[in-house]
């Protein structure tokens, strides 16, 4: 248990072994960043270890507060002989990642859920129903039956509308009463998906044309760190509830349809090759659509492993090395999900703003710019945001609140 006394002298002592290691080893830093890098870790180890040591160290009665106020006969004689604590459990540490990834497997079901495949299944089940299509029985008729007959245990299209409301403060459908809308988790992703992106594209440039491509000084792991924080931080609290079990439900559900779609009866009813191509020719043809299917498509698969990653400890690594080994797991998935969300005007590559403000859904702008770096989607007020006792813009326009939050 240390006291006030010993915990300044070894912070004072670290301090002068960092100095001294620093001035000794200058040479060899110059033209080995990281072996500074690798000193710097091991003094830090050094630190934290004796910190949890400390922490484990079994407490007085009174938590040492007789001591600090001069009662008893271990009161000190100076305020450098009471104890201290180290700190707290940190708050980056607490997050649970069944959470996170949960919300990785929502976005991937709501991109789907953009794309039409829930409403192409709806309208095949009436065109069923209304005998206007070739199908009496095979697979994709019974399975068009069964999905039927099963609608009425699983969460409905409200259901799932107010989910991604909730949780990632999409689409029109208000949340249900006693939440709100996390109109914050847009502008947060992409954010973070630039910033790795960003990050990946000066260590590039840095392998290419600089002559020590391991200089720690192109390229900051501690902004993309931050951006990655953030969005986790933003989701602590929007996961609660059940979304972990529905998002199971409604995967299992997507499985289901895509089986009835991939079936040889409705294949056949559109002369298409894949469940697919069905989707397609059904949302031409009745429902006069401008196919999205292959950015949102990859928008899912790629948003959904940004947020698995981001939902391991990966973004807690604070040594450089390690820090990009596991970063570039997803780098491609960085950029691909920014190319095809940028095709369709859902997000702007932020260049050099790399600071997003906690009260704002876009980067600040560039300095001599003229323009906003970010120029992504603004966020539309909430329920509570309403003026006058008038209903918020979200539920006066549910079409421009769409097309605001179309992503």
């Amino acid at each position: 248990m240390a006291n006030e006394k010993d915990y300044q002298a070894i912070l004072d002592q670290m301090a002068a072994l960092r100095e001294k290691l620093a001035s000794d080893l200058a040479a060899q830093t110059v033209t080995n960043p990281q072996l500074a890098e690798v000193i710097t870790k091991k003094l830090d180890d050094m630190l934290a270890a004796w910190e949890d040591a400390d922490s484990k160290t079994l407490l007085p009665p009174d938590k040492g507060l007789a001591q600090l106020i001069g009662v008893g006969p271990q009161a000190a004689q100076a305020l450098g002989d009471t104890r201290i604590p180290q700190g707290v459990e940190v708050y980056d540490d607490t997050i649970v990642s069944e959470r996170i990834i949960a919300v990785g497997d929502l976005y991937y079901i709501y991109q789907h859920e953009k794309i039409g495949v829930f409403r192409v299944l709806k309208k095949l089940q009436e065109l069923f129903k209304a005998g206007a299509v070739r199908l009496s029985e095979g697979p994709g008729a019974y399975g068009l039956y069964q999905f039927d007959r099963r609608e009425v245990l699983r969460y409905t299209h409200r259901d799932r509308w107010q989910a991604y409301k909730r949780v990632l403060g999409y689409g029109p459908v208000p949340v249900i009463t006693g939440s709100r809308a996390n109109t914050d988790f847009h502008g947060l992703f992409a954010h973070f998906v630039n910033q790795v992106a960003l990050f990946w594209r000066d260590k590039r440039i840095s392998d290419v044309i600089r002559e020590r491509a391991f200089d720690p000084s192109f390229g900051s792991i501690a902004i993309v760190r931050r951006a990655g924080l953030d969005l986790r931080n933003n989701l602590k609290f929007t996961s609660f509830g059940h979304l972990n079990a529905m998002r199971v439900e409604v995967m299992q559900l997507l499985e289901e349809g895509f089986k009835i779609l991939n079936a040889n009866d409705i294949r056949n009813l559109f002369g298409a090759d894949n469940a697919w191509d069905v989707v397609e020719e059904v949302l031409i043809r009745y429902f006069n659509e401008r196919l999205v299917t292959s950015p949102r498509q990859r928008m899912g698969v790629t948003g959904r492993e940004m947020l698995r990653w981001l939902a391991q400890p990966f973004i807690l690594q604070s040594t450089r090395t390690q820090f990009e080994t596991l970063l570039n797991e997803v780098a491609e998935y960085a950029e691909e999900w920014l190319t095809s969300a940028q095709s369709m005007g859902l997000a702007n590559r932020t260049g050099n703003a790399r600071v997003l403000p906690w009260d704002r859904s876009s980067p600040s702008p560039v300095p001599g710019s003229g323009r906003k770096a970010g120029n992504m989607p603004r966020p539309v007020p909430g329920p509570a945001a309403s003026r006058n006792g008038r209903a918020s813009r979200e539920h006066e326009h549910e079409h421009e609140f769409e097309f605001e939050y179309e992503l």
